[in-house]
């Protein structure tokens, strides 16, 4: 027979029991849904411009998300493209050239929205052509039947030509060569002149063998304004990311808005955040110039037509072979 003592203890035995059971049964329903948190593999190219990006990274505001990021290191702004195209990339950072991303949406429409650019202009300067320190060059004219570099890939070279066009330095011989390089080339005269991205003008400059005959050139040249907005490089999600993973995309353009933030309020403190990412070290770090940023909420008409006159370009140039809209580009919250 069973005593009040002996039918308590049965009873606790067994809420105990299932208390276990409750547990072993939730335990594997917790380890799936850590499993199943994605990860982020963003593409970047080490340029300044990635600032925003690098900062997020190291200075934890991804973890803080509860995000999972794992930076992806390219060659070229064409590389980080192809990556997302094959899926071996789910967005790309800032300083991935924009056009590069739009060859990508011409060959597989509907691939990514753009959520930040880095704008440059005469102010922010990303974009220079530099000659060598004792060279007689002073303009851009005078590259007229010149051998000039530029960095690698499709928009650099387009750029690169149509500017010596539209400066009047007719005939110049344009070949592309890594933008790491540019500084040396100039050095031992393999080329007169390099179209290139900071910071090659302030290595060259700090190092005394190079200087700038004309920065924020495409702003000038190509949108027709040195203070117009040139939206050339962008940080993107894959469009198959953002509808699979709608709040994880969310978390993570707000935490890479932080970035943006950082930049923007703390250069100082936000400059070191390029070591590691970019060859960018030492004094440099606090000489190289530093981007603009625009995030998707932030962009008025005038930006998206300036965005869309750098796109109509590379259409009228047969680089793209369509008009590709920047409005749809556009991440849409």
């Amino acid at each position: 027979m069973n005593t009040p003592e002996k039918s308590s203890t049965s009873r606790r035995r067994l809420l105990q029991a299932a208390a276990s059971g409750l547990a072993v049964l939730a335990a594997p329903a917790v380890v799936h849904a850590q499993a199943a948190a994605p990860k982020l593999r963003i593409g970047f190219w080490p340029v300044a411009a990635g600032l925003p990006f690098f900062a997020a990274v190291d200075k934890g505001y991804f973890k803080e998300a509860g995000l999972d990021v794992e930076p992806l290191k390219f060659a070229g702004a064409q590389q980080v493209m192809e990556g997302m195209l094959a899926g071996r990339c789910d967005g790309s950072a800032n300083g991935t050239g924009s056009a590069n991303l739009a060859i990508g949406e011409i060959a597989q429409p509907g691939l990514f929205k753009i959520f930040c650019t880095n704008p440059s202009n005469a102010k922010f300067v990303l974009d220079e052509f530099i000659v060598a320190q004792d060279s007689p060059i002073k303009t851009m004219a005078e590259l007229a039947g010149k051998k000039v570099a530029s960095g690698p890939g499709i928009q650099n070279v387009t750029l690169c030509k149509t500017m010596l066009e539209r400066a009047g330095a007719k005939g110049a011989v344009v070949s592309e060569l890594p933008i790491g390089q540019h500084v040396a080339a100039l050095v031992a005269g393999q080329v007169d002149a390099c179209y290139t991205l900071e910071p090659t003008g302030t290595v060259g400059r700090m190092n005394g063998t190079t200087r700038v005959i004309e920065a924020g050139v495409v702003a000038k040249y190509i949108l027709g304004d040195p203070m117009a907005p040139w939206h050339g490089g962008a940080a993107s999600l894959t469009t198959e990311f953002i509808k699979k993973n709608p709040e994880v995309a969310k978390k993570y353009i707000t935490a890479y808005a932080r970035g943006v933030e950082l930049v923007r309020s703390k250069p100082d403190e936000a400059r070191q955040f390029m070591k590691g990412y970019t060859a960018i070290e030492g004094k440099l770090t606090a000489e190289v110039p530093l981007a603009s940023y625009m995030l998707y909420n932030e962009f008025k008409l005038s930006d998206v037509a300036y965005f869309q006159k750098f796109y109509d370009l590379f259409t009228e140039k047969g680089i793209f072979e369509k008009k590709v809209a920047v409005d749809a580009l556009l991440y849409k919250a």
